[in-house]
């Protein structure tokens, strides 16, 4: 019989409900997680994590293919077997999955395996029955988007590329976004024939020029093939395979496999978050303030379903911040939005921390200075196959505090996490300029720019 009554109950149980629940069971409070499906959510199912197998996957092909030119006479000429790394994949977040329950356990955190949809602000329906909380958290993270046209059923989104059983030989992938540029080298670099869909004329809108610029470049070397300004109007199938026709007439085929990559909608349906009270935004994302509160007393909301910073690590720190503010007497405890680092992880990898070139101009003018490195990383110095990496530093003032601070390059991925904490910090040029740099890396090119 499920208990009744909780302190907190988080309905979620991804990165953020969990690491919520968990802060506040080690306060002392009596805490559930709902969850329908696996514990871990996007991120450990069908997101960073295997995400992350496959992007190791294709860098230890590209190894193979560079092998040769560090004098390995037999490191490659053998197929990749798609369904035996789908195999390792899915039996390592098998085995996370059940690490995530066994530490809900062990913390006394009540585990509810199913959907909930909420009777009054503090009264939630699972399974039939009713449970409450003083402190409901709404933590449903985002779903893949399919666009509304005719045939989109014939694609797949990020869910079902974890879901391929076997690699497919021709495919789109529409979208220009990380996840769209991610999956897209996936496929090439494992040894699919990749077209890239774009609806305007460049990748990774949001970010630094410098960066969707480097990207395309560096997708072309490995033979993607991108198609700008297409917008699908819809998707068909014939004998030959699925064809993607634009609005303007243009028709795109034949792939094997279709994926949609346009984005992520919040996960509210059948919340009943009208029963509550909460508000949401116009694209159903809840409506939350500085401290991750509701318009409603004791209903918060965390991660992705807020619509800000919709990234994992984003969703735990700001859930167990919650956590401490409502259970462990820090009363302004709270995440700060600012200077978050993301990276995406292509090949080579984008790291990327504060503002870009055009929103430190937009917003400093004139006191804006860049400084900027564009080389061939060291790893390349015997190969025939070449990357390159670029490098910005987006200053601001006469002290010249970094702000932005951007990289496309091999080991972005790894360099990032310490300068995010310098630029977090308030770090100027001189700050780097002082710094003795690590010879021979990509990342002393940071404290050394002119």
């Amino acid at each position: 019989m499920l208990s009744a009554s909780f302190d907190l109950i988080a309905i979620g149980g991804g990165s953020g409900g969990l690491a919520c629940a968990q802060r506040a069971a080690q306060y002392g409070a009596r805490a559930a997680v709902i969850e329908p499906q696996r514990l871990g959510g996007t991120c450990v199912n069908v997101g960073c994590v295997p995400k992350k197998v496959m992007w190791n996957a294709a860098a230890v092909g590209l190894a193979l293919g560079d092998a040769h030119d560090y004098g390995f006479e037999d490191a490659g000429g053998r197929g990749h077997d798609w369904r035996e790394l789908k195999a390792r994949r899915d039996a390592y977040v098998e085995r996370l999955n059940g690490i995530y329950a066994r530490n809900l356990a062990t913390k006394g955190i009540e585990h509810v395996r199913g959907a909930a949809r909420f009777l009054d602000p503090h009264t939630l329906e699972v399974n039939g029955e009713r449970i409450s909380a003083r402190h409901v958290v709404i933590a449903t993270g985002g779903v893949p988007v399919v666009p509304d046209l005719p045939g989109a059923q014939l694609g797949i989104t990020s869910d079902g590329f974890f879901a391929l059983a076997e690699r497919p030989r021709r495919v789109a992938v529409v979208g220009s976004g990380y996840i769209a540029c991610e999956l897209a080298g996936a496929f090439r670099e494992l040894g699919s024939e990749v077209e890239l869909f774009v609806r305007k004329d460049r990748l990774l809108g949001h970010f630094d020029t410098m960066l969707g610029d480097g990207l395309a470049r560096e997708l072309r070397a490995l033979g993607i093939e991108i198609h700008e300004r297409v917008i699908p109007a819809a998707a068909r199938e014939h004998a030959a395979g699925k064809v993607l026709v634009a609005q303007d007439g243009r028709e795109f085929g034949d792939f094997d496999c279709l994926l949609w990559a346009i984005g992520r909608a919040p996960n509210v349906a059948g919340l009943r978050l009208d029963r509550a009270g909460v508000a949401c935004d116009a694209a159903g994302h809840v409506l939350t303030d500085d401290y991750q509160d509701t318009n409603v007393p004791g209903v918060h909301a965390i991660g992705d379903v807020t619509g800000r910073a919709a990234l994992t690590p984003v969703a735990i720190a700001a859930g167990r911040r919650l956590a401490d503010r409502l259970f462990g007497g820090q009363s302004q405890r709270r995440l700060e939005y600012r200077d978050i680092p993301t990276v995406v992880f292509t090949h080579p990898p984008i790291g990327t921390v504060g503002a870009t070139e055009a929103q430190a101009r937009a917003a400093h003018g004139d006191a804006v200075k860049i400084y900027k490195a564009e080389f061939t990383p060291m790893y390349h110095a015997v190969t025939a196959r070449k990357t390159r990496t670029d490098m910005k530093l987006v200053c601001v003032g006469a002290e010249e505090r970094i702000v932005g601070l951007h990289v496309i390059g091999h080991g972005a991925d790894e360099m990032l996490q310490g300068f995010a904490v310098a630029v977090r910090m308030g770090a100027t040029k001189r700050d780097f300029d002082d710094t003795v740099a690590i010879h021979p890396t990509s990342a002393e090119e940071f404290v050394t720019m002119r």
